[in-house]
């Protein structure tokens, strides 16, 4: 592929007019934009015709690979007969047809769908339909959340609020308040007290612990201030940690205890990241809401949704009740139309199987990386994996804020990319990359981001 001379001048006109989200501009100033043009499969391609595989599924998004034509006809189909239309008090056919299609997948009672056109969304959407749901069921002192430290769960000053990262809060504080923390899952860092005299750490007991320390949250706050949980079926920020053995069905039965809504927040982990259509289902427990977005679609147009229970909406639909809320693209035709086409794929191609069958030799393939002194842990459920940087192995020292500068930003990330493989060196907690790949992928993919990482990892240990 050569590079098209129209693009030439792009890269300064991203630096001059674009702003960039979650980026350092002044880190552009004297060096190229890296701009992408093209994408097919499970690559995707910059304006001067270098290839990289695409480890992050654009931003664990793209499911079904880059360069699907039908789903980009579906887009142009839907735009000749009704390009937009709201769902304000109004309903077409392709919002009908894909709310009853999530419906179907969604587990329990879980029946009625709000679009929204992105996560963030989504999350506002539950966290505002909570506080409401409580207030016509005649217990408004019921408004709080808890969720869990390190979690992301979205911009929005509501979303923000819920995420449990205080440098990506601090710039715009004071956001809204009633939203509290607890311990999340990762079991590589397990408190010492828990660990047994051989140091080892039992997953079970370990995931009663964090369960009960929601708990524990939910007492000292008070049961009837609290409106709901909010988790990820696996954790992103802070390098995909997974639920221990039991933990679901004990947060479950906490969250009934003490009348707080459950809501699963899947806008990464639906839609067949974790080879199911909906994380719940991975994990066996039933919600009251499951927030999604990303994958709905396999990014060719953007869509989100709040899936919630017949008994939470139940309210909403007596007298003269209204949910106060809404987004002019929630439920936009053409996004609706696209998700169903994409859906279509699953369906016929079984990319959520293909997941099922293949994660265990991923995660194989991950962990030959183990060898690597920078390597601490390997973690993550179905295509969607963290890999944790450490500096000591033996006990489990991780960079300091100056290597993580030097170390994670002034190099990995460079060289990854270099190197050809675009995924994500992060430090919202512990250092760690993280992979997310085209639900497409199979062994030879594997065996691709294995050596890029292998290569720029054992690079990156001769800086420390």
């Amino acid at each position: 592929m050569t590079a098209d001379p129209a693009q030439k001048d792009l890269s300064k006109t991203a630096y001059d007019h674009l702003w960039m989200h979650f980026t350092r501009m002044s880190s552009y100033e004297n060096s190229p934009v890296p701009t992408i043009v093209k994408g097919e499969g499970t690559y995707v391609w910059d304006d001067k015709g270098r290839k990289y595989l695409d480890g992050l599924s654009g931003l664990f998004v793209v499911q079904a690979g880059h360069g699907r034509e039908e789903l980009a006809e579906a887009a142009a189909k839907q735009a000749k007969e009704l390009a937009f239309f709201p769902v304000w008090s109004y309903a077409h056919p392709k919002a009908v047809e894909l709310a009853e299609r999530l419906a179907n997948y969604a587990p329990g009672d879980l029946n009625k769908v709000f679009f929204s056109t992105g996560g963030g969304e989504a999350v506002e959407t539950a966290w505002k339909l909570a506080k409401q749901y409580f207030k016509l069921t005649g217990k408004p002192t019921k408004y709080k959340v808890i969720s869990r430290a390190v979690a992301y769960h979205g911009t929005p000053q509501g979303a923000l609020s819920i995420t449990g990262l205080p440098g990506l809060k601090a710039p715009f504080e004071p956001l809204v308040p009633g939203t509290h923390k607890a311990p999340n899952t990762n079991i590589y860092r397990a408190p010492a007290f828990l660990a047994g005299p051989d140091g080892t750490v039992d997953p079970e007991a370990y995931g009663r612990w964090a369960a009960d320390e929601i708990e524990q949250a939910i007492l000292f706050e008070g049961p009837e201030t609290v409106a709901a949980v909010f988790v990820e079926p696996v954790q992103n920020a802070g390098g995909c940690f997974p639920p221990p053995p039991g933990y679901f069905q004990r947060l479950r039965e906490i969250c009934d205890r003490h009348d707080v809504l459950l809501v699963s927040d899947e806008v990464i982990c639906a839609f067949g990241r974790l080879g199911t259509m909906f994380g719940a289902d991975k994990f066996g427990y039933v919600p009251d809401m499951i927030t999604c977005a990303k994958g709905m679609t396999s990014g060719y147009s953007p869509i989100g949704a709040t899936i919630i229970s017949d008994r939470i909406a139940a309210p909403f639909y007596k007298g003269d009740n209204t949910f106060l809320h809404g987004y002019t693209f929630g439920g936009h035709p053409v996004s609706s139309a696209v998700a169903l086409a994409n859906l279509d794929i699953f369906e016929r191609e079984g990319l959520n199987q293909h997941v099922l069958d293949n994660e265990s030799k991923f995660l194989a393939t991950l962990n030959k990386l183990r060898d690597l002194p920078i390597v601490g842990d390997v973690r993550g459920n179905g295509y969607f994996y963290g890999i944790e940087l450490v500096k000591d192995k033996a006990t489990k020292e991780t960079f300091n804020d100056d290597e993580v500068e030097r170390v994670l930003y002034g190099f990995l990330s460079k060289a990854l990319f270099d190197n050809g493989l675009y995924c994500r060196a992060d430090d919202r907690g512990d250092p760690v990359v993280q992979l997310a790949p085209p639900l497409i992928s199979d062994q030879s993919t594997f065996d691709e981001i294995e050596q890029i990482l292998r290569t720029s990892l054992s690079d990156a240990w001769q800086k420390i």
